[in-house]
């Protein structure tokens, strides 16, 4: 009969081939003598068949030495003679279900599907994880502080979470299931934003009055629509907004308090600057410093401070410290520019017992588990390695590190300040600094300007120097408005760092007591644009004097052979064998 059926006309042979050959699993079919009669294209790859034609009419023995001795058995029991039969079978390298081929009421063979035990524990493992994803997403549903409803394309409930069964005063089984209008008939809200959303498609936003509570509520829905574009469910939005008439009322008295606040930090920012190491006359600084001390009392972190070399960013840095709730914790720093490159991440994170050759027996403790409880400031953040900027990232995001050698992670508890003379967005389109980095240490800027753009405040800062050296060597050097008039007309390349070096070095070593002299000499008398060529001398020998007098100039705007690269413009290597060709001594 079976054979006669695949020769009727009812379905053609290409036909039935086709469609087996579009399951996704393996079939093989045997007759009652349990000879294969025909399997799908699934089939002859699972079982490695080079054809079709060579398989079909041998015995299932040769492709299926497993599963013939249950195929034989079921084929001889009632129950697969009366359709209801059913053998599964799971074993480490094959799983394969074998269920009863009936033709017109009568046993004809027996199909058999396969399938390797690893594709049953894909789907398994993915029903889990999607089964954890719907628990996690309802918890998140039920955890909102706002109200949430769900309705359908046609306005009817599906869900509510337990907040907005709070703040409408109803249960979510007298909801869920029902129409939006029956459940404004019934008075339990007075109005539906669904509704509004079904009859536009777009998002709308209104007020509610909850009768039950009293409360008002500023409901969204949100028309969500499927691949189709068709409407597939509104989300509602409801926030208590009942407060905001509270807050009107308080309105005036907030105003006072910030206004108290704002007076409070201005004092504040003048004792810094009367007492402290910032000494300002200017409005530019008065502004920087006025931002940094009410940064430092809202605790803030990731507070990128720019400006040149020499304008008081790293006792910026200090002044945010000593003016936040964390001034009694440790203020610990690092220059970038300083630590190698193999060394920067031991000096940062720290590490353990045996994590590299060379390390200390008992490990040590970074400078990152040190300022817990404090500050961290990251100096010349725009030369810290590329493999150190990933690492510092991830410890910010994750607020946690694990020291070399580590297994445990540990938690971070203190603010970090980072402080460059590099335009960083231009490092970061250069591809030479990480952007997710930039923007973790660039949430709040602020920009130190340079002294030439602060004239007013060199005569403080000159005169607060004078006064500290003089204490320090016992002298009694003064500056006249000749002076004066001098170092303002100066641009200080070096600014504020170079202008303390000057006042130093005329205080330790000037002759005068009035440093007028000293320092036209210094400034004018030894420069560049003061020297006068020798009609006897060669022009190398006039370049060979230009080149030293320009190395004498960066000497004394800078303290490092690295920033007279930079104020020079070349590089370090080439500072450093020039300062040894004219017998000039390294700072």
């Amino acid at each position: 009969m079976l054979k006669n059926l695949i020769k009727g006309k009812a379905m053609q042979p290409d036909l039935r081939q086709h469609i087996i050959n579009c399951v996704s699993y393996a079939i093989v079919v045997v007759d009652k003598n349990c000879v294969v009669i025909s399997m799908n294209n699934v089939a002859l790859e699972f079982l490695k068949r080079r054809d079709r034609t060579t398989s079909i009419g041998i015995h299932v023995d040769q492709i299926l030495p497993i599963a013939a001795p249950f195929i034989k058995k079921g084929l001889g029991s009632e129950e697969f003679r009366e359709g209801s039969g059913r053998i599964v079978k799971k074993g480490t390298e094959l799983f394969f279900e074998i269920t009863p081929l009936i033709i017109e009421e009568e046993l004809e063979g027996a199909v058999i599907s396969l399938q390797k035990p690893s594709r049953f524990e894909e789907l398994a493992v993915e029903l889990s994880s999607f089964q954890e994803m719907a628990a996690k997403l309802q918890a998140i549903f039920d955890s909102s502080s706002d109200g949430i409803w769900v309705t359908s394309g046609e306005g009817i409930v599906t869900n509510m979470n337990k907040a907005s069964e709070v703040l409408n005063g109803v249960k979510s089984a007298q909801v869920l299931g029902k129409h939006i209008d029956n459940i404004v008939k019934k008075g339990l809200i007075d109005i539906s934003v669904s509704k509004e959303v079904l009859k536009t498609n777009h998002q709308i936003s209104m007020l509610q009055n909850i009768t039950k509570t009293g409360r008002q509520l500023l409901c969204t829905g949100t028309p969500v629509y499927d691949g189709k574009k068709n409407l597939s469910m509104i989300v509602v939005n409801e926030r208590d907004v009942t407060e905001l008439l509270d807050l009107r009322e308080h309105l005036k008295t907030a105003r006072e308090i910030t206004e108290k606040a704002r007076t409070e930090i201005t004092s504040l920012n003048m004792l810094e600057l009367g007492q402290g190491e910032f000494i300002s006359e200017s409005k530019s600084m008065h502004r920087v410093l006025g931002s940094a001390l009410k940064l430092a009392q809202l605790d803030a972190s990731g507070i990128l401070l720019l400006g040149e070399s020499g304008t008081g960013k790293s006792m910026l840095a200090k002044l945010l410290h000593q003016q936040s709730p964390r001034s009694s914790g440790p203020f610990l720093a690092i220059n970038c520019a300083a630590v190698p490159e193999q060394l920067f991440e031991a000096e940062l994170f720290g590490y353990e017992k045996g994590a590299f050759t060379g390390a200390k027996e008992t490990g040590k403790a970074g400078l990152m588990t040190l300022a817990d409880g404090g500050t961290f400031f990251l100096d010349e953040i725009g030369e810290m390695p590329p493999s150190i900027q990933a690492k510092l990232l991830k410890c910010i995001d994750e607020k946690e590190f694990t020291p070399l050698g580590g297994s445990s992670p540990k938690k971070i508890n203190c603010v970090i300040i980072a402080a460059t003379n590099k335009n960083l967005e231009k490092m970061v389109k250069q591809k030479q600094f990480r952007k997710d980095l930039f923007y973790r240490l660039n949430v709040f800027t602020l920009t130190l300007p340079p002294l030439r753009d602060r004239t007013e405040d060199i005569f403080a800062l000159s005169s607060a120097f004078l006064d500290k050296y003089n204490h320090k060597y016992g002298k009694r050097k003064t500056l006249s408005h000749k002076g004066l008039r001098i170092l303002n007309n100066y641009s200080f390349p070096g600014n504020i760092r170079e202008l303390n070096s000057l006042i130093k070095k005329g205080v330790a070593v000037a002759e005068e007591p009035l440093l007028d002299n000293f320092l036209e000499q210094t400034i004018h008398g030894e420069s560049i644009s003061g020297y006068k060529f020798s009609r006897d001398s060669s022009l190398k020998e006039s370049l060979e004097q230009v080149e030293l007098e320009m190395l004498k100039e960066a000497q004394r705007a800078c303290l490092t052979t690295r920033d007279m690269a930079k104020y020079l413009k070349i590089s370090q290597p080439s500072i450093v064998r020039k300062l040894k060709k004219y017998g000039l001594n390294h700072h």
